[in-house]
């Protein structure tokens, strides 16, 4: 009923503009007005489209450059209450006519929803997903209805479109909350971790351990005990065990790729030589001990002192595989991304596989040589007994080098450096304590046992013996 009264007095004013229109001043072509009596509907809804009037009730009546009446409506919230009943409520208003927004109003403690609660209910079918996890759709289910299904291992959500992830550059890492790639982090065996400086302190330790044997010989180097069996060659293994100590210092460190090729090469050269040694020191002992026999042919071979040829040729043979080595495809640090989820490992890449398994295939043969040496002739009198305590080394250096293939190949990143580290180390330490703990145990603790007459008194009981 309101609007019709509002509609007919629009009219009225509409008809009164156009009856008070002056000629020459109307709102028409060349000012002219409109015939009140036999106008055009197009110009009637002109005058309306201007009225501006007060109704009776006060409210201003216009219409908005839309042709849109601007008004205000009242909003009402139907209450069903407990006992059946039921009413509608005026909870707020809107008005068309304000600006900004300014014209609505809502009354939020008088609304009663639907089961008599006053909480706003949840109009949602799904949960928002949290942080790292993608919308997936339902199948026949609206699109507001989704599983949410976490995003893959090194993706992170794409931060335009929740519905897809998407995965790091390689060299990346995704954050906790899987919303940010972040660079991954370095690793390598260093010094300032616990496990890099345990194995450093270890290397040195030994180092000067061996470096006391040495000292220990050059002062006692009249002795019998030191004397027997090639005192030079002693020397040179003690030297060579010290740098076998210090070269596994080179596999702690950030790898670079002059470190890895020094690395690789001191130790195969070193350790060449080493073994070369021992098989020199055992082959010095059979030469003289068969050369006692009258009949033997070797009495001519212990004058050219073969073995101390022995050392130099066997050395020089691993010096050529690493210059080869190192002339072909050398070792060279490169970023491992594969090695440990989220890590960047720096590792030395060995180069050419082919090269670096001749190389420790060369020392896996000396060592082999020298154990089955030494094993033929650990029943010589025990004057010349060093055979049973090579032996013994060369069985300790195997199986360390034996082992350390799976446990070499099981682990990943700065471990396997450290395995590597702890091989050399085990393996050296083998060799000093087998070849020269009797012999320091008699200088040290029984001088009595350090004499010409001990040795040729118990040499004589074993042949008497046998």
């Amino acid at each position: 009923m309101n609007r019709t009264h509002n509609a007919v007095f629009a009219v009225a004013h509409a008809l009164h503009q156009m009856k008070n229109c002056v000629p020459g001043k109307g709102p028409f072509k060349n000012g002219s007005c409109a015939d009140i009596y036999n106008h055009r509907p197009w110009q009637l809804l002109h005058y309306i489209r201007n009225i501006d009037f007060n109704n009776t009730a006060g409210k201003r009546i216009y219409f908005d450059e839309n042709g849109d009446v601007p008004q205000s409506v009242e909003i009402l919230n139907w209450q069903l209450f407990p006992n059946g009943s039921n009413q509608y409520v005026s909870i707020g208003s809107f008005d068309f006519g304000s600006l900004n927004g300014e014209g609505l109003s809502i009354q939020l403690n008088k609304i009663l929803w639907n089961g008599g609660h006053s909480q706003v209910p949840s109009s949602v079918c799904s949960d928002p997903c949290p942080k790292g996890y993608r919308r997936a759709a339902i199948q026949g289910q609206k699109i507001c209805c989704f599983d949410c299904l976490p995003c893959s291992e090194g993706e992170i959500l794409n931060p335009n479109d929740d519905s897809k992830c998407l995965k790091c550059p390689e060299d990346k890492w995704p954050d906790s909350r899987k919303e940010e790639c972040l660079p991954k982090p370095i690793q390598f065996l260093s010094y300032e971790e616990t496990l890099g400086s345990v194995l450093a302190c270890i290397s040195v330790l030994f180092c000067l351990l061996t470096f006391s044997v040495f000292c220990l010989f050059i002062i006692k180097r009249n002795t019998p005990i030191v004397k027997a069996n090639n005192r030079d060659l002693s020397y040179l293994l003690l030297i060579s065990l010290m740098f076998g100590f210090m070269c596994s210092l080179a596999f702690i460190g950030r790898p670079n790729r002059i470190m890895c090729m020094i690395r690789q090469v001191m130790f195969a050269v070193i350790f060449s030589l080493c073994v070369s040694t021992i098989l020199a020191k055992t082959i010095t002992v059979v030469m003289i001990f068969r050369a006692t026999n009258p009949d033997s042919k070797l009495k001519k071979l212990v004058g050219l002192r073969i073995p101390i040829y022995i050392v130099p040729v066997c050395t020089m043979v691993q010096i050529i595989l690493c210059i080869v080595w190192l002339t072909t495809d050398a070792p060279f640090a490169e970023f491992n991304m594969a090695a440990e989820i989220g890590i960047i490992v720096i590792e030395c890449n060995e180069g050419s596989r082919v090269l670096f398994v001749s190389v420790l295939g060369y020392m896996g043969l000396l060592a082999s040589v020298s154990l089955f040496v030494a094993f033929l002739a650990r029943k010589l009198p025990d004057t010349f007994n060093e055979t049973k305590f090579i032996t013994f080394s060369m069985l300790v250096f195997a199986s360390v080098w034996v082992t350390f293939i799976p446990a070499y190949l099981s682990t990943k990143g700065k471990q396997t450096v450290a395995v590597e580290i702890f091989a050399i180390l085990s393996s050296s330490a083998g060799c000093l304590f087998c070849i020269f703990s009797p012999k320091c145990y008699i200088i040290l603790l029984h001088p009595e046992m350090n004499s010409r007459q001990y040795i040729t008194g118990r040499n004589a009981r074993n042949q008497g013996i046998q």
